[in-house]
């Protein structure tokens, strides 16, 4: 008789362990303009916070502004720590002096986003610094949405002067996603004077020699509001005939509205308004309660830049001008005419 054998069989089982994606930490670069923090920035953090992690917000200038920005950017809600650095090189904020710094902060970080407002600077200064550390960049999103399980951000943004919506995805394979916001679409940050964030000091990078230099900034002065953030604008185009016409048409109306006043592409290539006044494609990008197209045909650069205002009012003496497609109140009419008429009524 055989003896028995008895076998014991081992099982092993294996743990697996599967790493999760860091969660987002946004580093927004914060502009401010002699102690003035930019509004699109206020918008920029908005958007940050909706990427749903950390959000390190980055202040830089000269040590006659910096201090009082710095003050004034730690309440801002959303912003969960703040740096900043101080030196008279950045006294004119250049892409050439900025982009060494922006570098280093992001050389072996844990920062998955670079955000910004999409001004003359950030244009820039972002696409260079993305350029450098060869990732994309996306520019003037509309909307975001952040997948944590895949590490990846979806963004839209208006294509095509605004007649096509395009939608970008960013996967894990973009360590450091760069996009700068369109501000009419996000509301600004709130202040909220009971928060406490972190803030540190970061050592400026020296630019030892600079390919460019600042010579000169020339801004337009004036009482009324900003163009970017009216909610009332007043805008005037070609048929306007000249500078001094287009002040003494649209001045006493956006008086009497407490109104920014804009200006079409035509009319500032026509010498009649500041470069600065310019509303389209190639210009501001406004979304006010009350816009007023004064004989502005309606070109698609310029509806591109006014389009998702509240409430279009269109003056023209062309029926068949493109502006009345997208007007809420059309008044087929001469400008000079009903200029005035418009003036009388609002002041009764």
């Amino acid at each position: 008789m055989l003896p028995r054998r008895s076998f014991v069989v081992f099982r092993s089982f294996l743990s697996r362990n599967y790493a999760s994606a860091p969660p987002p930490h946004a580093l927004i670069f914060l502009e401010h303009r002699q102690g003035d923090v930019d509004s699109g920035s206020l918008s920029a953090l908005t958007a940050a916070s909706l990427l749903g992690g950390k959000v390190t917000g980055l202040v830089v200038g000269s040590p006659e502004y910096v201090p009082a920005v710095v003050d004034k950017v730690k309440k801002l809600k959303g912003l969960t720590s703040l740096l900043h650095s101080t030196s008279d090189l950045y006294a004119q904020q250049l892409p050439e002096t900025l982009s060494p710094l922006l570098e280093k902060l992001l050389s072996d970080s844990e920062y998955t986003h670079v955000i910004s407002t999409p001004s003359s600077l950030a244009k820039s200064l972002l696409p260079r610094v993305a350029a450098k550390l060869d990732v994309p960049s996306v520019s003037e999103i509309t909307s975001l949405e952040h997948d944590s399980s895949s590490n990846s951000t979806t963004f839209t943004r208006p294509i095509y002067a605004g007649n096509a919506i395009s939608t970008v995805r960013l996967s894990s394979s973009v360590p450091i996603k760069f996009f700068t916001v369109r501000a009419t679409n996000f509301d600004p940050a709130p202040s909220e004077e009971s928060q406490e964030i972190e803030v540190k000091a970061v050592d400026p990078v020296d630019v030892p020699e600079c390919p460019v230099e600042h010579i000169s900034t020339q801004l337009s002065k004036s009482d009324r509001p900003d163009l970017s953030v009216a909610g009332r604008v007043v805008s005037g185009g070609r048929p306007l005939k000249n500078a001094e016409t287009f002040a003494s048409t649209l001045n006493p109306l956006a008086d009497v509205l407490g109104a920014a006043v804009g200006a079409s592409r035509a009319a500032v290539d026509a010498g009649y308004a500041d470069n600065s006044l310019q509303v389209g494609q190639t210009g501001k990008v406004v979304a006010p309660e009350l816009y007023m197209a004064i004989g502005i045909s309606g070109a698609i650069q310029h509806l591109a830049g006014m389009k998702d205002s509240k409430m279009i009012v269109a003056v023209n003496k062309d029926p068949d001008a493109p502006i009345f497609q997208v007007a809420d109140v059309g008044l087929v009419a001469d400008l000079y005419e009903a200029v005035p008429q418009i003036i009388e009524k609002l002041k009764q």
